[in-house]
């Protein structure tokens, strides 16, 4: 299968290259590494400020994707498509990016990722995990103290009239 998209990527490329020029071809292909980066390092920031601001509120749960559609994987798959070299790919990877599509893309993932099966049962056993962690958490809140274990014995203190001096 990567064989044939491989060769097809090839073909198109070079079909271009007939038709527009070697220059041509260098330039979307030069273009598309450029584009990919700058999605891939967009994304990548917006999830770091989204994680520090969930880590700044103590006891927060982690701020949800937006419901547009795929939050930044999605994102960062077609960034990453791209990069790839071929027009195939950047097709692809500019379906991720278009928010009518990237929405259309996130639902239909989501529910082959329901489904029974290898990945959909490890999908919805880490959902599991993760609802279960939040709940062990509680409400957050952290109480200030002193733990006192009584299976091991006080230690002696110093000022004790019956310790030998």
């Amino acid at each position: 299968m990567v064989a044939v998209w491989v060769v097809l990527e090839v073909w198109l490329l070079t079909l271009v290259a007939g038709a527009a020029g070697g220059l041509a071809v260098f330039a979307l292909l030069a273009g598309g590494v450029v584009a990919g980066s700058y999605v891939i390092k967009r994304a990548g920031r917006r999830a770091w400020q989204r994680l520090t601001q969930s880590l700044q509120t103590p006891g927060a749960a982690p701020a949800p994707a937006p419901a547009e559609g795929g939050g930044n994987a999605l994102t960062m798959l077609g960034g990453l498509l791209l990069m790839v070299p071929g027009l195939i790919s950047d097709v692809a990877g500019l379906l991720c990016l278009f928010p009518p599509t990237r929405a259309l893309l996130h639902r239909s993932l989501g529910r082959r990722l329901r489904r029974p099966g290898t990945l959909g049962d490890a999908f919805q056993q880490a959902q599991q995990a993760q609802q279960a962690q939040q709940a062990r958490m509680g409400d957050g809140k952290v109480v200030q103290g002193e733990v006192i274990r009584d299976d091991a014995p006080p230690a002696p203190r110093h000022d004790d009239p019956q310790l030998p001096r």
